[in-house]
This record gives structure tokens, C-alpha cells and sequence, in this order.
């Protein structure tokens, strides 16, 4: 029964049915007709009307705020973009995905928290307060700490947060109140409370070793922020003299000749017969005239180049451990910025690639260069600021990671931590087996700056700030007449992942109150959603931290999303001029429509190849609903006659509940499985093609009153038809609503009165009941029956409104009793009738064992139709005969998979179906 339905779906409960209809409704005015002209919405829709407007809703009723209470928790934190950083794709697809999440999780009853904030970004700031400065011809160098940080405050203070504003535009419904900063007091203190505990456990500590130099940051980076490319060089050979030997050199190959004065040995292999004569002798640097001894080792490839290899500890990671195994002299040519330095004797002050092109001149008329060679090869570069990164001798301070990263890597590789797609598991146990340890200082201003305090005689003291410095001093080494004054603290700042390491707990204060009412009751939080290039140095690293100082998982799934491209595969940057501005997209699209064309295409782990018609599709998809809404809210309900065109509505109100619920389950399953995509393109298929293609179709109105003072007609509608189909609306407008919030919402806020803060963004989602397969297969086949028809008439180029009779030659005849009434409205067949046999002047279509006739009297051209039974004919006795000799293959029977071989078959068995029945149309058309 219909008001079974209704009472079944929990966003239509039986309290809210009279506002649809009957005595008590909020619309009737006329009886037995009920007025309709005080519902009309806009006729077109407008996103730019209505997406501030809910937005602000929205806020106003803390509608995305959350606190701990009953409820079970779901948690999302936002992998915190830079505060210099704009919106752009990437960060699109990121948030679009996390309120798909966020809200459907929401609608579930739970309690969704959803952390924004975003990350000091050292490197990146930094750059960009010098640049700012610069322009004002204010020298980094000419400031003191204090004043700089001032100047970069004043930035952060102008520019900081603008991305968070964005996503507001998108729609993201983050708990705005809970934003957070990696640079704010309290996760400072957090992140210095972590360096001074994991300093106490002896798992930091300071030394030299050979790090990535960024000259133009002047700082150090992670290996994981070095960007390799393959550039053009010039591979220079260099010819050596070699000492106490008139006339005799050794030639070896480089494309750094600038280094060449840095250079400690010439190294070859001790089993290369070319150069065993020079084993113990020494050879003259070119230009500075300094002797260095030529050293074997099997380090040395013999084929490569020339068999010999300048050894530079300076400059090489190679070199260093090739320096340190034969004990030779470091000589550091090159100054923190790039240029060369005193030690370099030549050239000193001038730029490193400004050197190389100098010493090619210099070398050219000393004698010393054989040739150049143009040569590709791969170079590091700083992923903040381009620069080439220089390999270089610094004393810095580093974690150990071999013991903190095993509960990280043995979470995953348990699947306590649920990667998805899981091919990136062997990315992250890759990078995790074997870690480097962790350079985490940066010689910067802008960050923690690391609590490590000197005192006169150079001994370290780690202590929270410089008081509890100088008490561990007193107590510690008695040394009670020491001050503050005496002590200096370390310049460097912290690496900034070093505190988004640390995101899930300190967002929740967890590392300075690490059982606070937030922390227990948020953590671990549910899904992590980020991008696969940042899985070792961000996602790896949080894993630590979780299992280090909460003893736990910091997340149950992390989501990867894809890269976004180009529609040509490019990665999208300001340089090809081919990433759009997303706020111009929304601008132009709405927002609902750029977060739907964004997802279309976007399985996780997947690059998306993005194309502006993809938002196109998702505004054209927006226009669909809104009209198919203005078309509902057009008619008029009758209640007088409710049995007018009721039997066969009632039964497509019956088969939509049956899909409704089919494709519940379907979207239920995608989202559980992180499906994003799967599970809109599941709600794009039930809106715009169950809901309004078939549907309305079925139940569209067939009588209509007078025109109105426009001349419109008003469909009429039985009372019972409109209550399910306003019902349908609600449960589509909240299973459509995670993944776009906003028209959702303005159409669910006008179907019926609310009150003052309710939301469909925390209405109930949609419950999925057992869905009726016998109607679902009764309307497989009424829309296979209709499509038939209809594309006869294409095909015979038949008007619609032509009345076509159709006769069915069946076995089960009450199978179609109950769908008379639908295939006779929508394929206009005025009459239907059960035969035995084939009708003259009729053609036909075969549905499984069930065949069906068209009476086409009068409405054809008998030569034309011959001439295309004819070569229907030819076309199936050829494709059968194809299917049948692959069949009678031996080979192929006995080795394919048996429902392979019964697809054959069963392929064979419908040609000769249709070839049947492509027989005897032939000859009835003959005979005409």
C-alpha cells in the first residue's frame, strides 16, 4: 500500500503527510483541487542565488559544530594546506571528497567532526616574507630575528587562512571553531614538548652528515623534498696532468666542472689495465695547481665514461663515503647561497652556474679541455623553490627512524591502517623498511625554533624554553652562578613536517593534555584523505607519532586521491597555463556542479583527467533536478477522483520503491569501499534516468486544467501519486546531498515548512529496505517493450502520436496484464492484444521467449522494409556462422572457461532466433 511506503521512509513520516494533501494542508485552498500556484519556484536555476545563502544557514546554526557527547564519533582532520597557498584542483578534489565523507557520515547520526587549519610552511613563508621584503629594499641580513618574524606575522596575519576561505565556496562543511594553526601557541608548545621527550630518549641527536642544500632557501631539505628532472647538461672532459710526468694526463668526464678545485683524489679501478701504471702517483688539478693522489677502488666502473672519477667529498654523496673510506680531505668550495668561497682560490663570490661556464673558458685556454658533450641527466631540485640542490657537509639535527617507524610500517602491513587503494601498500612498506633517519632542522627563522641551548664551552642543553634550561644547568652540573645570559640558543627552526607529524593529536591538544575529554573521544580519527606523494613524509609519519605517543593507529583508512591533469595527461601547473581557477569554475558552474564534475572521474589512487565539460555535465545535472522539481511542483492534485490514471501509477510508484532501495544498497556498498565516484555515478543514473527519464514519465499527468493568466496548462494528479513522488523527492535530495549540498538543500527546504535550523545536512541519509525483484524484473522488461517501440518508429520514421496496435505471441499472458495500462501511455499502442500467430502487416521484436508485434499497415514502405529485413538476414547468418565456427574449434571448446564457451552458444541460439523471425517477415512482406 502506498501509506505503507510512506510510513517505511523515515524522512516521511506520517505527521508530515498532511502537509502534501488533505484537510490540514499548508497548500489546499480549493476542493476537490488543491492550489499549487503559491509552491512555483524560480524557473531556472541560479547557483550564485542560493549558495551563500545556505552557506551562511548553515554557520548560523552551527550546523557543522561538534563536541563530545553519546553519539559514535567520525573524525576527519584536513591535511593543512599552506598558509601561503590558494585553492587550486588539487585541494578541489581533496575537500570535495572529505565533505562527501564528512556529511554522509553526518546524515548517519554521527558525530562528524571535521578540523581544519593549515601549516606554517617554513620554507615556502619564509620565500615569500624575503621576497615581500626585497620590494621594499629591506635585506633579510639586516633584521634581527625578532624583527623578521614581525614581518612575517604581518603577512601571515594578511595573506594566511585566504585558502580557508575558499573552501567555503566549495561547500566544506569543516567545524570552523575548531581551526587550527601549526604555528599557534599551543601546537608549538606541542611540537617542543615532543623534541624535548624524544631527545631524552636518546632517539635525537646532532651531527654532521651530508644533507640536501637548497642555496637559494639556504636551508636543508628531506630527501622527500627534492624533486628529481631529467635536464640537458654538458659533460665536460678535463684532462689531469700528472705529477713528476712530462706530457702524461688522465682525462676524466664531468658536469660540474665549477667543483674541480674541491676536488681531494682521481679515483680508478685497480683491476683497469689502462691505468695500473699510475696506482700510487699523483695527478695536478687543472687551474689551481693542487696535487692529489690517484686511489683505487672497485667503486669504479671501468666501461663508464673514461675509467676515472674525481673524487669530491664536499659535493658528492658518493665522493663523501668514497672520501671517508680512503681518508681524504672535505673541502667545501661553495658558500650557504651558491657561490664560491675562498677555498675555491678562483673565481671566489661568483655564482655556482655562472662558475661553471667561466671555468669551460678558463680550462679551454689553459690547454686542460679535451671536449664537451651535451648529456642528459638527473638533477635535484628543492620542491619549495626550484633551486638545484647542492649535496652538502652540515651539522644538523636528526631523528632516528629505525625503531620509531616499525609499529608504523607493521600497522599497514596488518591492515590496521586501511590503505586505499591498497596497491600503495608496497609504495609505504617500500619507503618504511629501510628509513634514513629524519634531518629535522631547518636554518630558517620562520617556525619551532629548536630547544637546544649552548653554553659557553659548547655543551648542549635541551630543555622547553631557556629558564628550565638554565635550572637542568644548576642542578644538574651545580653550576649555580650561571644566568640566562649565558646561555644561546640554537638558530635553527624544526622541520615543518616535524609539527604536521603531529596534526591528528594536537589539533586535540593531546601532547600537552594527553587526556583531555577531545582527544579521548576523537581519536584516532576515522578517514585520512591525501594525496599518494606525500605517503612517506606525511602520512608514514603520523602513523609514528600515533603509535609513539598515543600507542595507536591515528587513523582507521587513509584515501588517496589522484593527481589532477589536463584532458592531454599534463600535470596541471602556472607555467603550462592549463589549471583553471576553481573559484572562476564555481563561479561559472556552481559549486554543486564543479564538486559533481570533479568526482565523475576521480577512483582513488587514479590520476583524474580533467575537463571543463566534466563541470559542464555537473551543472547540466543541477538544471535536471531543478526542473524535474518545478514540473512536480506545477501540478495540481486532485482529490476527488483518486482513482484517475491510479492503478498504473501506483504500480510505478511501487517499481521506484523498489529501485530506490536497489541502488541504496549499491551506493551503500560504494561508500563503504571508498567509491566515491561509483557511488555518485549511482545517484547521477537513479536521478536522471530512473527518476526522470522513466518515472515522471510513467505518472506524468495525462489531464490538465484550463490555461492560466501565462496560457500554461497545469497537469492533474490523484492526491495518492503526488504524496509518494514528493516523498521520492525528499530521499533523493538527501542521498544527492554529500555530494551537492547546496541545491539539495534549497530544493528539501521547499517541500515542506521547516523550522528555524533544521537542515537536510543533518536530516537522516537514506535506509535501504529489501527491494521487490519481481518488479524490477516485470519493469526490465515493460522498458525493453517501450524502447522496442519506439525504435521502430525511429527507424520507420513513424510520428509518436501515431497510434501503433501491438499484439504479444506469449506463453504467460497475465505477465502483462498489469503493465497494459504503462505500455499503452508511453509507446502509444491504442490497443494490445494475445495471439498465436504473427498478424499480416505487422513487424517484429523478440524480448527472450516472448515475441511481439507492431501493426505497421498503412505506415510503411514495403519495398524499403524487404531491403532492410534482407540485410538484417545477411548480417545475423553471418554472425551466427561466425559464433558457430568458433564453436566447432576443438581447441577453443576444450580450453575456454565453460560460461565463455555457453556465452558462445547461448550468442548462437539468439541469432538463430532472429534469423527465424527475419524469415518470416520476409515472407508476410512479400506477400503484401
Amino acid at each position: 500500500m502506498l501509506f505503507g511506503v510512506i510510513r517505511a521512509c523515515p524522512l516521511f513520516p506520517v505527521d508530515r503527510a498532511c502537509r502534501y494533501g488533505g484537510k490540514n494542508s499548508y497548500f489546499c485552498g480549493l476542493n476537490p483541487v488543491l492550489a499549487t500556484a503559491d509552491r512555483m519556484i524560480a524557473k531556472t536555476y541560479s547557483p550564485t542565488d542560493i549558495e551563500a545563502k545556505w552557506y551562511q544557514y548553515w554557520l548560523d546554526n552551527k550546523l557543522f559544530s561538534s563536541t563530545p557527547d553519546e553519539r559514535e564519533p567520525y573524525t576527519i582532520v584536513i591535511p593543512p594546506p599552506n598558509v601561503t597557498g590558494v585553492l587550486h584542483m588539487g585541494h578541489m578534489l581533496n575537500n570535495t571528497i572529505q565533505d562527501v565523507l564528512i556529511r554522509h557520515a553526518r546524515m548517519q547520526g554521527k558525530n562528524a567532526c571535521w578540523v581544519p587549519g593549515t601549516d606554517h610552511a617554513s620554507i615556502a613563508t619564509e620565500a615569500k616574507v624575503v621576497a615581500r621584503l626585497n620590494e621594499q629594499g629591506i635585506s633579510k641580513t639586516d633584521l634581527t630575528r625578532e624583527q623578521f618574524l614581525e614581518h612575517a606575522w604581518d603577512w601571515t596575519n594578511q595573506y594566511g587562512g585566504i585558502i580557508l576561505q575558499q573552501l567555503r565556496k566549495l561547500g566544506a562543511s569543516c567545524d570552523w571553531d575548531r581551526t587550527r594553526f601549526t604555528l599557534e601557541p599551543a601546537l608549538y608548545e606541542s611540537v617542543i614538548d615532543v623534541f624535548v621527550d624524544l631527545y631524552n630518549k636518546g632517539q635525537i641527536y646532532r651531527g654532521v652528515r651530508m644533507v640536501n642544500w637548497d642555496p637559494q632557501g639556504r636551508t636543508a631539505v628531506s630527501d622527500e623534498e627534492v624533486i628529481v628532472k631529467e635536464v640537458q647538461q654538458k659533460l665536460t672532459y678535463i684532462q689531469y696532468p700528472i705529477e713528476g710526468a712530462e706530457g702524461e694526463f688522465v682525462t676524466i668526464a664531468t658536469v660540474r666542472a665549477e667543483t674541480i678545485m674541491a676536488d681531494a683524489a682521481i679515483a680508478v679501478n685497480p683491476n683497469d689495465e689502462r691505468y695500473k701504471h699510475l696506482h700510487g702517483k699523483r695527478a695536478i688539478i687543472p687551474l689551481v695547481n693542487r696535487s692529489i693522489p690517484i686511489i683505487t677502488d672497485e667503486y669504479v666502473t671501468i666501461e663508464f665514461g673514461t675509467g676515472c672519477l674525481k673524487v669530491t667529498p664536499a659535493h658528492d654523496l658518493n665522493d663523501y663515503e668514497l672520501g671517508v673510506k680512503h681518508n681524504l680531505p672535505v673541502i667545501d668550495i661553495l658558500n650557504d647561497d651558491g657561490t664560491l668561497n675562498e677555498k675555491a682560490q678562483i673565481l671566489v663570490g661568483m655564482d655556482r652556474f655562472a662558475a661553471r661556464k667561466a671555468i669551460l673558458t678558463m680550462l679551454e685556454e689553459s690547454g686542460n679541455l679535451v671536449k664537451v658533450e651535451e648529456y642528459k641527466s638527473n638533477v635535484g631540485t628543492s620542491e619549495r623553490t626550484g633551486a638545484v640542490i647542492e649535496p652538502k657537509l652540515s651539522l644538523q639535527w636528526f631523528l632516528k627512524m629505525d625503531k620509531i617507524a616499525q609499529p608504523a610500517l607493521q600497522a599497514v602491513l596488518d591492515d590496521v591502517i586501511n590503505l586505499v587503494p591498497p596497491k600503495f601498500k608496497n609504495m609505504y612498506r617500500s619507503w618504511m623498511e629501510n628509513p634514513h633517519d629524519w634531518c629535522i632542522s631547518r636554518q630558517l627563522w620562520w617556525g619551532q625554533r629548536i630547544p637546544a641551548f649552548y653554553m659557553q664551552d659548547g655543551t648542549i642543553i635541551v630543555a622547553k624554553n631557556k629558564r628550565e634550561a638554565l635550572r637542568k644547568v644548576q642542578h644538574e652540573k651545580l653550576l649555580f652562578a650561571m644566568t640566562e645570559a649565558d646561555l644561546t640558543q640554537d638558530d635553527d627552526v624544526l622541520d615543518t613536517w616535524f609539527s604536521s607529524w603531529l596534526w591528528p593529536i594536537s589539533v586535540f591538544d593531546g601532547i600537552r593534555n594527553p587526556d583531555n575529554a577531545d582527544i579521548n573521544y576523537y581519536y584516532p580519527t576515522n578517514d585520512l584523505v591525501t594525496g599518494f606523494d606525500i605517503i612517506f613524509f606525511w602520512v608514514a609519519r603520523m602513523a609514528m607519532a600515533g603509535f609513539e605517543f598515543r600507542g595507536e593507529r591515528p587513523f582507521r583508512n587513509v584515501y588517496f586521491t589522484g593527481m589532477v591533469r589536463d584532458k592531454q595527461g599534463r600535470k596541471m601547473s602556472k607555467q603550462l597555463g592549463n589549471s583553471p581557477d576553481p573559484l572562476v569554475l564555481i563561479d561559472q558552474y556552481g559549486a554543486d556542479g564543479v564538486r559533481t564534475g570533479m568526482l565523475f572521474s576521480s577512483a582513488a589512487g587514479n590520476d583524474l583527467l580533467f575537463d571543463e565539460k566534466l563541470c559542464e555535465q555537473g551543472r547540466n545535472f543541477c538544471n535536471k533536478i531543478w526542473n524535474a522539481f518545478r514540473l512536480v511542483k506545477g501540478w495540481t492534485v486532485e482529490t476527488a477522483n483518486a482513482e484517475r490514471n491510479n492503478s498504473s501509477s501506483q504500480l510505478a510508484v511501487r517499481w521506484f520503491e523498489a529501485k530506490l532501495n536497489a541502488t541504496l544498497t549499491e551506493i551503500d556498498d560504494h561508500l563503504s569501499k571508498f567509491r566515491i565516484s561509483d557511488a555518485l555515478q549511482s545517484v547521477y543514473k537513479l536521478i536522471w534516468d530512473d527518476f526522470c527519464s522513466q518515472y515522471l514519465e510513467l505518472i506524468k499527468p495525462t489531464h490538465y486544467t484550463e490555461k492560466d493568466a501565462d496560457g500554461n496548462f497545469s497537469g492533474i494528479i490523484d492526491e495518492a501519486t503526488y504524496l509518494a513522488t514528493i516523498n521520492f523527492f525528499e530521499r533523493l535530495m538527501a542521498l544527492a546531498h554529500p555530494f551537492m549540498p547546496f541545491i539539495t538543500e534549497e530544493i528539501w527546504q521547499d517541500i515542506a515548512p521547516r523550522q528555524q535550523g533544521e537542515s537536510l545536512c543533518v536530516a537522516p541519509f537514506p535506509q535501504a529496505q529489501p527491494a521487490d525483484a519481481a518488479i524490477l524484473a516485470d519493469f526490465e522488461l515493460l522498458f525493453e517493450i517501450i524502447s522496442s517501440i519506439r525504435n521502430i518508429r525511429n527507424a520507420k520514421q513513424i510520428a509518436p502520436k501515431t497510434e501503433l496496435p501491438l499484439s504479444i505471441r506469449t506463453d504467460v499472458p497475465a505477465r502483462f496484464a498489469p503493465l497494459e495500462g504503462l505500455i499503452t501511455k508511453m509507446a502509444n499502442v491504442p490497443t494490445i492484444s494475445y495471439v498465436s500467430e504473427k498478424p499480416e502487416n505487422a513487424t517484429s521484436f523478440l524480448i527472450k521467449s516472448d515475441e511481439f508485434y507492431i501493426d505497421l499497415a498503412g505506415e510503411i514502405d514495403v519495398e524499403q522494409e524487404i531491403a532492410n529485413a534482407e540485410r538484417d538476414l545477411a548480417y545475423n547468418i553471418g554472425f551466427r556462422d561466425s559464433v558457430m565456427k568458433k564453436l566447432s574449434n576443438e581447441r577453443f571448446v576444450a580450453n575456454a572457461k565453460a560460461d565463455v564457451v555457453e556465452r558462445e552458444r547461448q550468442k548462437a541460439a539468439d541469432a538463430d532466433a532472429k534469423i527465424t523471425a527475419l524469415q518470416e517477415t520476409l515472407r508476410q512482406l512479400k506477400s503484401l
